[in-house]
């Protein structure tokens, strides 16, 4: 592969990796950086791209090298970053002054609960340990499979699938004890909550019913339930949807206030 093969074929990879990098970094800043630099590096290796994998496999190893080298040194998400978050923007007057700006002007400043809920799926994912994190997200996400999973991570299929086990199961738990949409005895309100403050004319319910995985809640199937929250969560592109900008907002502040405890 030449230079210009590279350029070619490195557009249509730069969405899907990075809304990835988002995901694992829950920061636009360092998702920027390391978009850059994982296409730096990969001009500079491009001697050793033996097309042994995709080109994608690849380009997500490099980026998951450095987005993990990036958060080795950061405390990892409490599971009960949402409670905290909220308590902090309650007491942030300029946060909620930035998102009602947002909503009123701007052309991604929508809320929607489905957008909310994917927001959530990335915030859950961030008390995960970190190599968890990263396997699920490339397998339930970003759909790749067991032995692409173990190139990226440079690890064999039986480690990959023990960290796929362990954080699909954790987080399973977490989304059952907090999300009150599913489990009507969940102790998280957030997106009904915020549905409220900026849709205040909008039916909640009717919204619910667009989305399958709360028409379903009463299935006792925790495994299927979370598969429905991955298939919305792949449906939505972070950075494109009309509730990009608001929802970014949202995960910056959340991310500061994680980093700051």
């Amino acid at each position: 592969m030449n230079p210009e093969q590279l350029n070619a074929e490195f557009e249509p990879i730069r969405k899907p990796l990075k809304s990835f990098l988002l995901r694992i970094t829950a920061s636009v800043a360092d998702t920027e950086d390391i978009i850059q630099d994982t296409y730096l590096k990969a001009l500079g290796k491009l001697d050793t791209f033996k097309g042994e994998s995709s080109l994608k496999t690849w380009l997500f190893a490099i980026a998951s090298n450095l987005a993990k080298d990036n958060l080795r040194a950061k405390k990892r998400w409490a599971e009960n970053m949402n409670d905290i978050a909220k308590e902090a923007a309650m007491g942030d007057p300029v946060f909620f002054k930035e998102a009602m700006h947002i909503r009123a002007t701007s052309p991604q400043g929508a809320f929607e609960i489905k957008e909310h809920i994917s927001f959530c799926f990335t915030c859950i994912s961030k008390s995960l340990p970190l190599e968890q994190q990263v396997c699920v997200m490339l397998k339930e996400i970003y759909e790749f499979k067991v032995h692409e999973i173990a190139q990226i991570i440079d690890n064999n299929e039986a480690m990959v699938k023990y960290y796929l086990r362990a954080g699909r199961g954790k987080m399973v738990t977490i989304f059952e004890g907090r999300c009150s949409l599913i489990n009507k005895e969940g102790i998280c309100h957030q997106c009904t909550e915020l549905n409220g403050i900026f849709n205040p004319g909008q039916k909640v319910q009717e919204e619910l019913l667009k989305i399958e995985m709360a028409c379903e809640g009463n299935n006792p199937d925790r495994e299927h339930l979370f598969d429905l929250r991955a298939k919305l969560v792949q449906g939505i592109d972070p950075f494109e949807s009309g509730a990009a900008e608001l929802q970014l907002h949202h995960l910056e502040f959340d991310r500061q206030v994680m980093e700051n405890i």
